[in-house]
Order: C-alpha cells, then structure tokens, then sequence
C-alpha cells in the first residue's frame, strides 16, 4: 500500500467526518437552526453516517480509520505495520484542519456576525465546556469506556469470519450509539483528530483542555485493543501487520 494513499485516503475521510459530525453539530442544531434543530440523536447519525458512508468510500485504500485513536488501536492488535502510522496521523490531522476550516468559512457566511468560540463551534470539555457540566473525571472514564468499545468493535469486525459488506455498517453505527451516551458528558470525542480541528478555531478553554482529548482516547483505544485480544480466540496479536489496509471498511477476508 503506497504512503501517499493512506495520507490522502484519511485527509479525505476525516474531513468528510468534520463536515458530517461537528458540521451537523454547528450548523444543523440551535445556532443557526433553532426551529429545525436535529438535536442530540440528529448529530449522533451524523457522525455514524459519516463513518459509514466513508468506510465505504475509502475502506480498500486504507481501511478508513479518520481517527488516530483507531490507528493505536490496530497497531496495538497489529493490524497495520508501525511504518504506516505516521502517515495515518499526519492524513487525519491535516483533514481535521481542512474540515474545521471549511466550517468556519460556511459558519462566518450566515447573517449577521460569527465568532468561532468554545460555545459555537462543537468542541470538546469538561465543566464548562460539558453540555451538561459534567467535570474532570466523569469525561475521564467516558473517553476510555467509550474509545475502547469503538476499538472493541472495529477489531471484531477486522476478520475473514466478518461479512465485509457490514463492517461499515457495525462501526459506524457503534460510533452513533457512542454519541447518544455521551454528547451530554463531554460533546463526545473519542478521536483526537475531531477535537482538534475544532479546538484549533474556537481556542480559548478548548485549546487549553485538548491535550485531554489526545491522551484518553489513546489511552482507551490501547483498552479495546487488549480487551478484543482477550476474547479473540484466533490470537490477532500474535499475527503479524501487514501493507494491507486494516479498519471498518476494508475487506476481512484479504490476508493481514
């Protein structure tokens, strides 16, 4: 699998995400949009919509992780070589800029003035940044629990016994079920390079409180790695990466 296509494939994928998820978020809900709001479910399909449809679209070139919390874990179980992560990483965070940019200049477009801040721009916090004023260590436990139930489920999909065709289809609606439990804890992250390309524009509080966002969904992703490897009776960790995409939307039954 040639580098640049990982890094193309994940700049993509992860502003599609920005757009679809903080997009939803920012522009679809009472901001702009009090009478039509889609509210807390609204923005949660937006983001497993946004998965979906992604892992679909760029799941054989580079198993559509958009989420560098997602490449630690399957480097972790070894599902990619360690040589291909910074290209993932660098693909991911660079499609957070570029999607938060684009929201921006769309958000700066509507009447009147905008000001991307912590309060209009989807960012992720505790206290006051948590919709519902949850503090430090309630978005502690949310990040860990519920980045290692995404690994959990990108792993067990990762497999010749999985049918490719749902594999899309099972992360993406993982990650919506994510978001219904968690928007109100912390406007749910559970990927560094989403609060990240938000944070970047809204600074304040949110750039402040970002090294949270990095560190706990790490932190979980190694959680659901491990967890999957403990149930996994075929033993991922003990076979080898290989240059073949791993994650939601490749094909389980190419070798790895």
């Amino acid at each position: 699998m040639r580098p640049t296509r990982i890094l193309v494939a994940e700049l993509i994928g992860t502003t599609v995400l920005m757009l679809g998820g903080p997009g939803t978020a920012i522009l679809a809900t009472g901001g702009f949009f009090p009478d039509g709001s889609v509210g807390v479910l609204g923005v949660a399909l937006a983001f497993g919509f946004s998965l979906l449809v992604m892992a679909y679209a760029i799941g054989n070139l580079s198993g559509c992780h958009i989420n560098p919390a997602v490449t630690i874990g399957l480097l972790v179980a070894r599902k990619v070589p360690g040589s291909s992560a910074p290209y993932y990483f660098v693909g991911q965070l660079a499609g957070a800029l570029l999607g938060g940019l684009v929201l921006w200049v769309i958000a700066s477009g509507a009447p009147g003035s905008f000001d991307a801040s912590p309060e209009t721009f989807a960012v992720n916090g505790w206290a006051d940044l948590s919709p519902g004023g949850f503090g430090f260590g309630a978005m502690v436990v949310t990040e860990v629990i519920m980045t290692a139930l995404l690994v959990f489920v990108v792993l067990s999909t990762v497999h010749r016994r999985f049918a490719p065709a749902a594999s899309g289809l099972a992360v993406g609606l993982a990650l919506a079920l994510i978001h219904l439990i968690s928007i109100p804890v912390d406007n749910t992250s559970v990927n560094p390079a989403r609060s990240f390309g938000v944070a970047v524009f809204a600074g304040g509080d949110a750039l402040e409180q970002l090294w949270a966002f990095f560190v706990f969904p790490a932190v979980g992703a190694v959680v659901g790695a491990l967890a999957w490897w403990v149930v996994d009776d075929s033993r991922t960790l003990d076979t080898p990466a290989t240059d073949e995409p791993a994650g939601p939307g490749a094909d389980p039954a190419r070798p790895r």
